[in-house]
């Protein structure tokens, strides 16, 4: 393993420390004051520096977010309310807002994008012919059940730091969906894998969308900061593009006022059938590369958020178009699983230091493909 600049064994290691945590390792907490209170956590650190918060207790996304002291998540300022304060028919389906916060909001898993009214007679109970969604679902707001938090040490003397947890949204005469979330990071490592399996645990056949808003915030995302992506087109951009005009690929400096701009972008997966986009910083020494199978999530959101006292970027995987529930069921593209049916999501963010990390991904994402200015 690499540990702080030095090449050592799991061995070499233990000789040197008493209790390997204080290099690397997982800690179980609760947070416990204001609207966080009672929310369950579980911190990830390793020895290269990176330092990820899992919210057990809301639906097992990523909270803060650190390399080496640096923050790379986005916070908002609403913190990371507790599941219970959560409003989820309040302002017209839009207050999934009050709990947006975090590295990862995950978005689902019957519904995702605008809300409104669906049909709901494939469930078959009378007095619930529609079922009314909010903006992205009702995912966010589920506490997990935290299956697994430990260490695993190979044959070789490697060490995975491995945090699994399941979510299950249902609801007496309609879904019953579950999420099982795994997380992995190295020891030493600089990257973080997600893999997620949902699956339908009930009998009727059930819609499910699924959609990741990883948030990036400062010192990442700043005046100059590059998005890289191999994009084949842009399907769509929200009407706030052609008015302010602010560009897709390099971020200005946080404006006061700054309307959201969001762009659907088609994107070219590379020989491996995987997606590829990224973050470099205005000098080229600094980046995050997000990846995922291109099978799972085919479709692609840039969401920027310039605004002052906000400033972010979010990075979207989706399973669907930004048509979103209507679209897809018009168009027949919704996914729809049956008892026992299940879909999987492999997803890694990786941190680039350095310029020769940068210039790797951008070649990397330039083979699978070139994107307009």
């Amino acid at each position: 393993m690499r540990i702080f600049d030095r090449n050592l064994t799991r061995a070499e290691l233990a000789e040197r420390t008493g209790d390997l945590s204080a290099v690397a390792g997982i800690r179980q907490v609760v947070l416990d004051n204001g609207l966080e209170r009672g929310v369950r956590a579980i911190d990830l650190r390793t020895a290269a520096g990176l330092e990820v918060e899992v919210l057990v207790d809301r639906a097992f996304d990523l909270g803060s977010a650190r390399y080496r002291g640096a923050p790379l998540g986005w916070r908002s300022g609403n913190g990371f309310r507790h599941p219970g304060l959560h409003e989820h028919n309040d302002e017209g389906g839009l207050s999934w807002l009050r709990a947006l916060d975090g590295l990862l909001v995950s978005g689902g898993l019957d519904h995702t994008l605008f809300g409104g009214d669906v049909d709901a007679t494939g469930y078959a109970y009378p007095p619930k012919r529609t079922v009314s969604h909010g903006l992205h679902g009702r995912l966010t707001a589920i506490p997990a059940r935290l299956l697994e938090a430990r260490e695993i040490v190979g044959d070789d003397g490697s060490s995975v730091l491995r945090v699994v947890g399941e979510v299950v949204q249902a609801t007496s005469f309609g879904e019953h969906l579950r999420l099982t979330r795994t997380i992995e990071l190295d020891f030493d490592g600089h990257e973080i894998r997600l893999h997620d399996l949902v699956d339908n645990l009930g009998f009727e056949r059930t819609p499910h969308m699924f959609l990741y808003h990883l948030n990036f915030g400062w010192p990442l995302v700043d005046e100059g900061t590059e998005f890289v992506a191999a994009i084949d087109s842009t399907l769509w951009a929200s009407d706030s593009v052609a008015v302010q005009g602010v560009s897709y690929r390099k971020l200005p400096q946080p404006q006061k006022g700054f309307v959201e701009q969001v762009f659907e972008h088609e994107l070219l997966a590379d020989e491996e059938g995987r997606h590829r986009v990224a973050l470099l910083s205005a000098d080229s020494g600094f980046g995050v590369e997000v990846s995922w199978d291109a099978a799972g999530m085919p479709h692609f959101f840039e969401w920027q958020n310039l605004r002052s006292g906000q400033y972010a970027i979010g990075l979207e995987p989706s399973t669907h178009h930004v048509t979103g529930d209507a679209g897809a069921r018009d168009d027949g593209s919704m996914i729809w699983l049956e008892h026992g049916q299940s879909r999987e999501y492999r997803t890694t963010i990786r941190i680039l230091e350095g310029s020769d990390a940068v210039d790797a991904a951008r070649r990397t994402i330039r083979a699978a493909g070139d994107q307009p200015e």
